[in-house]
């Protein structure tokens, strides 16, 4: 008979060990970045050439005449003065991103955007340009043949563009010819910034670290930073002490939030949304108008003339509903189902949550964008 009961009793248990749910762990990894380790914005000038005559009209667009000018004359040819009639030139912006610890000889994407009033950059080809930093210096060089991922076409009376053809991309388009120094080896303390700052967070980071470590090496400075002090084994492999730090699984923790998008009728909600008790109801009121216009004739052979009458119906009609109540301290689930229950759609919804905060109901931070 105990046998008996204890196998039932670990069958329960058991069971309710799987019903359980699993807490929402994510690693340091996809928290927060390391201070330092990051990208850099590169843009640059350039020339497109090779268009089937979409280019720019550079009558009308005087910048690309000049840098086709002198890029020709760089080249030996003396154009000025001369009327420049093509069609197949078109001044863009060259843009990019520097990786973190990316060396010379390394090949990079740029994107191509034309600037003046090129109708497509298809088929093509983007000369030598030079791509800068924020600091002015030259740190890698694009050149290459533009794809484009729309297309234009029309006739005489119609016209259909399909995606945004002025707009192009290179892969591997651009050579690093500068590296960015950063010895991320010599560090004695390295700063982790948190994607998303919480004071919680950022105390639960650093408590993982330091009981991996062993000992109280990582400290947060404020909700976005958790400074961490490379222990002696790790003095000249930092690399090693990342490796094993961005793999620790933690809980994040993230304030009670609403982001509403009132264009799109968007509405997202954080789970940690509470509602205290309160009674919703929500109805429509809705005014018909018609016109039916009648025509008036006099009687045959009398004096008169035809004429139009005007007829105007009017109707009022409220559609009412009936008032859902709303728990006190209820979760997420239970809120929506309450206003579910209303059957009303994502704009009357939006309106609700803003009147149950505006009562001081909703315990969450409600943002609009």
């Amino acid at each position: 008979m105990s046998r008996t009961l204890t196998a039932a009793l670990g069958a329960v248990l058991a069971c309710l060990c799987m019903a359980a749910p699993a807490d929402a762990t994510s690693r340091i990894k996809d928290l927060a970045s390391v201070e330092g380790v990051r990208q850099n914005q590169l843009i640059g000038y350039g020339l497109v050439v090779g268009l089937n005559g979409t280019g720019d009209t550079l009558n009308n667009i005087p910048f690309t005449k000049q840098s086709l000018q002198a890029m020709l004359e760089r080249l030996g040819v003396n154009i000025r003065g001369a009327q420049i009639r093509t069609g197949n030139v078109a001044a863009v912006m060259v843009t990019a991103n520097l990786p973190p610890f990316g060396t010379q000889g390394t090949r990079i994407d740029v994107t191509v955007s034309a600037l003046g009033d090129a109708k497509s950059l298809q088929g093509g080809t983007l000369l030598v340009t030079p791509l800068l930093g924020a600091d002015g210096n030259v740190y890698a060089v694009g050149q290459g043949s533009v794809a484009i991922g729309g297309f234009e076409a029309q006739g005489d009376a119609a016209k259909i563009v399909r995606g945004v053809p002025t707009v192009g991309r290179i892969s591997n388009g651009a050579i690093i010819e500068r590296e960015i120094e950063f010895a991320l080896n010599r560090l004695n303390r390295l700063r982790l910034a948190l994607r998303n700052p919480d004071f919680t967070t950022a105390k639960r980071i650093a408590a993982a670290i330091n009981d991996f470590i062993g000992a109280a090496t990582a400290e947060p400075l404020d909700p976005s930073t958790v400074q961490v002090t490379v222990p002696q084994r790790f003095n000249g492999n930092v690399i090693a002490l990342l490796t094993e730090v961005e793999q620790l699984q933690i809980d994040p923790d993230l304030a009670a939030r609403i982001v509403i998008d009132e264009r799109s009728g968007i509405i997202v909600m954080g789970r940690d949304v509470r509602v205290s008790m309160v009674a919703v109801a929500q109805g429509n009121l809705t005014v018909t108008i018609a016109e039916t216009p009648e025509v008036s004739q006099p009687n045959p052979l009398a004096r008169g003339r035809t004429v139009v009458v005007p007829r105007t119906s009017v109707g009022v009609k409220e559609d009412g509903k009936k008032l859902a109540l709303v728990r006190d301290g209820v979760s997420l689930q239970q809120v929506v189902d309450g206003l579910n229950a209303l059957g009303i759609g994502p704009r009357d919804l939006i309106a609700i949550l803003q009147a149950i905060k505006a009562a001081g109901a909703i315990q969450a931070d409600i943002e609009v964008m």
